[in-house]
């Protein structure tokens, strides 16, 4: 079984004690430990995969605490650098009644902004494995040509590179800034996950079919569209398979599809996936694939905060048991 390399962002998350109120309005936070990519390699982690994040941290307490909580979920973290250059970055988060949520981001730069090509190793990289990135971290930096290193690096030893946008517009210059940046990384991507509101910003058409054509561009396999509570479509190639989602009661949406992805990514792992079988894998086992996706990212949903709601892959397997389908 090949393991995952998560390259990006790990964050503190400052989530409310009170619900459905503006940021501004918000009088008292507690402390989590979020960020895409690291939540990705928890949820692999958890669910009993090996798992490593690549990315930068601060000296300070907060880089300590984030180190210690990946430790205790099974990530690698030799991979992670320390920097006194900048702190450990920061989001606070304010959440609406139904549990979806703003953000605003404390770093200019952050430290994982920090890591340089220079930074990682080739041989970090082996067949087998699985690179995941988002497009947090790909603003001009030196992360961005790490980023294209470690792409680098996993594709020559024959690993499949997945690829989740992830658009958070208020960290970027302007929105074309970043629509350029995810058509330009879209290509290298084996895998592509997005949200169905991500979608027609970055496809520019409310065309869902013309939207999800559109992605199919370079290396890409497969484009998985999540739907929140009404599940996810899977599309490879020229085929189309959708999944319902689950009825929980939302609590936090935060890491959700970062738990959905990781999900995804490692029943893949578990099926020594590679970019020549991964289509044949895909068509096989999409239901199922998506059934235990979806599982992961509706518990992940029930719960406050991102890693601390990711489920093991014990809760995942009894919520699957115990559950049906929308």
């Amino acid at each position: 079984m090949g393991s995952l390399l998560s390259i990006g962002e790990i964050l503190i998350d400052f989530i409310p004690q009170q619900k459905g109120m503006a940021l501004k309005e918000v009088v008292s936070f507690e402390r989590v430990p979020g960020g895409a990519p690291a939540n990705v390699a928890v949820t692999v982690a958890r669910l009993g995969g090996n798992a490593s994040l690549i990315t930068k941290l601060g000296v300070d307490a907060f880089g300590d605490f984030l180190l210690e909580r990946l430790t205790e979920s099974g990530v690698g973290t030799d991979k992670i650098f320390r920097t006194k250059e900048a702190n450990t970055g920061l989001a606070f988060v304010s959440l609406r009644e139904d549990g979806e949520r703003d953000l605003s981001f404390y770093r200019n730069p952050s430290a994982d902004l920090l890591l340089a090509a220079s930074d990682i190793v080739a041989e970090w990289f082996s067949q087998g494995d699985i690179l995941h990135f988002g497009s947090v971290d790909l603003v001009e930096s030196p992360m961005k040509q790490a980023h294209r290193k470690a792409i680098q690096s996993a594709r020559v030893h024959g690993g499949i590179i997945s690829f989740d946008p992830n658009v958070r517009l208020p960290l970027w210059e302007n929105p074309q800034e970043c629509r350029n940046t995810i058509l330009e990384f879209l290509p290298m991507a084996h895998i592509v996950k997005i949200s169905d509101d991500e979608l027609e910003f970055i496809a520019e058409t409310a065309d869902e079919q013309k939207a999800i054509a559109s992605l199919f561009t370079g290396d890409v396999k497969a484009v998985v569209c999540t739907k929140g509570a009404n599940g996810a479509d899977l599309f490879v190639q020229n085929s189309k398979y959708s999944s319902a989602g689950y009825r929980v009661k939302v609590e936090d949406t935060t890491g959700a599809g970062d738990a959905f992805m990781g999900a995804f990514l490692y029943q893949l792992l578990d099926r020594n996936a590679n970019p020549d079988n991964v289509e044949e894998i895909l068509n096989g086992h999409a239901e199922e694939l998506l059934a235990f996706a979806n599982a992961s990212g509706a518990l992940t949903a029930a719960g406050k905060g991102a890693m601390s709601s990711i489920p093991s892959k014990e809760q995942l397997l009894k919520f699957l048991s115990s559950n049906s389908l929308q």
